[in-house]
């Protein structure tokens, strides 16, 4: 679900779009699960995403990119300038 990468970390994440409002659910099959409220529409789910992650993660929006799975509700994530354990304690912090 969240390994290191080189200058990084990587996140597998399921996103639910068009969800009653945004949030980070929990975990399902090894992913971590987010609802957006935003709709997969011109990239408002994508950027919803960016969103949240940088802002429960901390770091700036431009530390963040969706390497896989744009078009997909299973994507992978990369938080550049953070470790994978930064993360859990950061994402466990919020949940």
């Amino acid at each position: 679900m969240i390994s290191d990468a080189p200058d990084g970390a990587i996140l597998t994440v399921k996103v639910i779009p068009r969800a009653g409002k945004t949030a980070i659910v929990g975990t399902r099959d090894n992913t971590l699960l987010i609802r957006l409220a935003a709709a997969p529409v011109e990239g408002a789910a994508n950027t919803a995403l960016i969103d949240l992650l940088a802002d429960t993660i901390g770091v700036p929006k431009r530390h963040v990119a969706i390497i896989a799975g744009e078009k997909s509700r299973t994507k992978r994530v990369k938080v550049m300038g953070v470790t994978a354990e930064a993360v859990r304690q950061r994402l466990g912090r919020s949940a």
